[in-house]
């Protein structure tokens, strides 16, 4: 049972994918921005700007981000800091791997769905991947989830787990129900002889750990760039989510339109996005039709971008008005 129960569960590893995309930052100083040419990604010149002023801090309400096609990652709040890697002066959009993410509280949310699809088109999407043509469902408070275990004679697996979190923030994924092909899963592989090890093995560089028949997975260490820094300190399901906790409450920022309901919003330090460079950024991107979830896609903000407008505020901030990423083919219209 220890053994086989590495494999079986192994498939949810992308959960904590939940928090691939959030901004976050610190800062003081007054937003001045400048329409100047950004330097590539990662490249340091005597001309560009440094950390003065701190880091930019962000400030997130209501935003369902697209981390790819058929991925919603829904931040129901989120406040941070986003701090350029190493080799980068600063938080370059275009670019993620150009900074990491420091949480210091969210609130994030995905459907089964979004997670199968991650799961299906990113983690187990290579040449001799043990496990296949995966589904996820919620049932009773617990992940149901089924696929294919690819080997010499293929096996359709089920399992149903327990979902919570460790004390030093690390996902526990524990098994309550193993089927494959119908039977017990040990039953089945010693009937097959099938060594574990062969099938799928754990690497902590990964973020990948074994704990008696549990497996931990580190935020830290399975997401792509952006790379995420914080504590995770609570995971549940709820109806039809999967929930993830960050941190505590902390102080919310103040956007410069404090009555959106949805919006990201970025203050102090500096940001470089296309051919600009915000310095002592105060930035709010507002959703132009509020009555549902502002629906974000990082990859292709330009277009979000094109078809809004934008504010100037008496500190020299921004604040830009954006359709969600489905209505950007409708440019949006200023006010009179």
């Amino acid at each position: 049972m220890r053994n086989a129960a590495r494999i079986v569960c192994l498939f949810v590893l992308a959960l904590p994918a939940l928090t691939t995309l959030t901004g976050c930052g610190r800062s003081t100083a007054k937003a001045e921005a400048s329409a100047r040419p950004a330097s590539p990604a990662g490249e340091r010149t005597a001309s560009s700007p440094s950390h003065r002023g701190g880091y930019p801090r962000t400030e997130m309400r209501n935003v369902q981000l697209q981390a790819l096609p058929g991925v919603i990652l829904e931040i129901r709040r989120l406040r941070g800091q986003l701090q350029p890697t190493s080799g980068n002066d600063i938080p370059f959009f275009d670019d993620p791997s150009t900074f990491e993410i420091r949480i210091d509280s969210a609130e994030i949310a995905a459907t089964p769905k979004s997670l199968e699809t991650l799961m299906n088109q990113v983690t187990f999407n290579y040449p001799g991947a043990p496990l296949k043509d995966l589904h996820i469902t919620i049932e009773d408070g617990k992940v149901r989830q089924s696929g294919r275990m690819e080997k010499k004679i293929p096996i359709h697996f089920e399992t149903l787990s327990e979902v919570s979190v460790t004390q030093d923030g690390k996902i526990r994924l524990h098994p309550v129900q193993i089927k494959a092909g119908g039977l017990p899963v040990k039953k089945l592989l010693d009937v097959l002889g099938v060594e574990m090890d062969e099938m799928i093995k754990t690497q902590a560089s990964r973020g990948v750990a074994v704990d008696g028949d549990d497996i931990l997975l580190d935020p830290e260490r399975l997401v792509p760039p952006p790379r995420i820094k914080g504590q995770l300190t609570a995971v549940r399901v709820e109806k039809d989510r999967i929930v993830q906790i960050f941190g505590g409450k902390g102080k919310d920022l103040a956007p410069p339109d404090p009555d959106a309901k949805n919006y990201m919003y970025y203050k102090g330090g500096t940001l470089r996005f296309g051919k600009l460079t915000m310095n002592g950024a105060d930035l709010q991107i507002v959703d132009a039709d509020p009555k549902d979830p502002f629906y974000f896609y990082l990859k292709e903000y330009k277009k979000q971008l094109v078809a809004g407008y934008s504010q100037n505020t008496p500190s020299l901030g921004l604040v830009v008005h954006m359709p969600d990423f489905d209505q950007s083919g409708r440019r949006l219209k200023g006010p009179a």
